[in-house]
């Protein structure tokens, strides 16, 4: 009988929330990761675990099969030499896995400007992602457009710890729409615990209210007992030579800045309206003190913090 979800990118920070969600509710789950070793805490929780790569059409249809839902992802690859072939070759993977398979329900994560072909980085590889699985008549789509991740700024402890400040390109009075990626794997549970949707739909998920950068760390500055840790502003340039030092390839570098050059223009935030239906609950100031406060102090001091720049979207 047809009664698991498959839940890709199972641990990453959206999929590993929902697979632990979805087990709360008692729902059987398949997680998908690319090393069964990171899968092994789902499984001590009750997920059964399935390791491979997702440009592998037989790994993932063979994944799917039988589920009576599935949850899509294109997980990041920041040393990809081509990032737009990238994300193409697991979004037509993925569509190709869900077509053998025949599972009849699926729910996509995709991001606020997805509706824009080109101009906004990884975010227009989430476009064609969308009209790739719009081409699949036999199963139902239900996409989810995502806004910022608040997680985001976890990738800037190390930089605080080492340089006593936050910094990206975004700039500091330039609003954007946050949110918890446990608000994301709870809107997700919602329709896949027991799917009913029809044909192709589109829902967005804005977090509780858009956030400037200065404010931003401001937030999180207070919850580590630090309310006036500095914001820099970086220059693309600056921000691009930052991310490929850390060692992320020149095509992602230059998708996340396009991208950081599209939130600046107001481009991503033209593409949405916010009402109390698109709007989630967690807010910045809880997320601080329940995720990002307790993780800043795990980790030790780091000597660099490049990555933390990229506001990678996961």
């Amino acid at each position: 009988m047809s009664d698991f979800v498959a839940v890709t990118g199972a641990t990453g920070h959206v999929g590993k929330a929902l697979v632990e969600r979805l087990l709360s509710q008692r729902v059987r789950v398949r997680a998908m990761g690319r090393q069964m070793e990171r899968l092994a805490p789902l499984v001590l929780m009750g997920a059964e675990a399935r390791a491979g790569d997702l440009t592998d059409v037989n790994f993932t249809a063979e994944a799917f099969r039988d589920a009576q839902a599935v949850f899509l992802m294109i997980p990041p690859h920041y040393t990809s030499p081509d990032m737009y072939a990238e994300q193409r070759r697991i979004a037509t993977s993925l569509a190709q896995a869900l077509k053998r398979s025949e599972v009849p329900f699926a729910v996509a994560l995709s991001s606020v400007g997805a509706s824009l072909h080109s101009g906004t980085g990884p975010i227009a590889g989430l476009h064609a992602f969308e009209e790739i699985l719009k081409d699949i008549p036999s199963a139902a789509i239900l996409v989810l457009r995502a806004a910022y991740f608040m997680e985001n700024h976890l990738a800037a402890i190390p930089q605080i710890k080492s340089a006593g400040m936050m910094a990206s390109a975004i700039g500091c009075d330039t609003q954007l729409p946050m949110v918890a990626t446990r608000d994301i794997a709870a809107a997700a549970a919602v329709w896949l615990k027991e799917p009913a949707f029809k044909g192709y739909s589109v829902h967005e998920v804005l977090g509780p209210r858009d956030y400037t950068m200065c404010g931003t760390a401001a937030i999180l500055g207070a919850a580590i007992g630090n309310p006036n840790l500095p914001f820099t502003e970086l220059t693309y340039t600056e921000l691009r030579d930052a991310l490929t030092q850390g060692g992320i390839s020149s095509s992602v570098a230059d998708g996340f800045v396009e991208m950081q050059q599209a939130f600046n223009a107001g481009i991503v935030q033209g593409t949405y309206t916010r009402k109390p239906s698109n709007s989630s609950p967690t807010t910045l100031e809880e997320f601080a003190r329940d995720v990002f406060a307790p993780a800043y102090y795990r980790q030790q001091p780091a000597a660099s913090a490049q990555r933390q720049t990229a506001g990678a979207r996961r």
